[in-house]
């Protein structure tokens, strides 16, 4: 398995990486899941930054500091509802790959954790939303080799395997 893709069991907010990514909503002004977590852990700050970046749209991503988080940068990125996968929703969902590397490239960030983004609250289908991560993450890598190292930051055992089965499934 490559060591520049790694998939772990563990609380993203935790991280000690350039920057971690945020599962955010639309208004980038805190929620449930993991979004309310790094909002709680990066303290009342970020929720005061977010209020002046005017939102972020489905698919583009937004940077801010980390302010008490170890990680450097919050990435926060829209990720979409599940609508059954007649909405765009796999085009949506790699698109905040694309967009946290691009942002993630432009600021020097060399060390980046992820989220299953869109499979808490907004239903995606975890096998599928493994699959879509792991493909653009691959492709990012070798297009931004700035970025030394990306991490999956799980929240529980089943999806921990489910993305370890796709990082050795597409290995190589």
């Amino acid at each position: 398995m490559s060591t520049r893709l790694l998939a772990l069991k563990c609380d993203i907010t935790r991280l000690s990486v350039d920057a971690i990514v945020n599962a955010a909503n639309n208004t980038l002004l805190g929620g449930g899941g993991v979004d309310g977590a790094i909002h709680r852990a990066a303290g009342p700050r970020l929720l005061e930054y977010c209020r002046t970046l005017g939102g972020c749209a489905t698919g583009e991503a937004k940077l801010t500091p980390g302010f008490d988080l170890p990680a450097r940068y919050v990435i926060h990125t829209v990720g979409p509802v599940w609508r059954g996968g007649r909405a765009n929703e796999a085009e949506l969902l790699a698109s905040c790959y694309r967009r946290s590397f691009e942002l993630a490239a432009a600021h020097g960030i060399g060390t980046l954790a992820f989220p299953a983004i869109s499979c808490g609250v907004y239903g995606y289908p975890i096998e599928q939303a493994a699959r879509i991560a792991v493909r653009e993450c691959r492709l990012a890598l070798a297009g931004h080799p700035t970025v030394e190292q990306v991490t999956f930051a799980l929240f529980d055992d089943r999806a921990l395997e489910i993305y370890l089965r796709e990082l050795e499934r597409s290995d190589g």
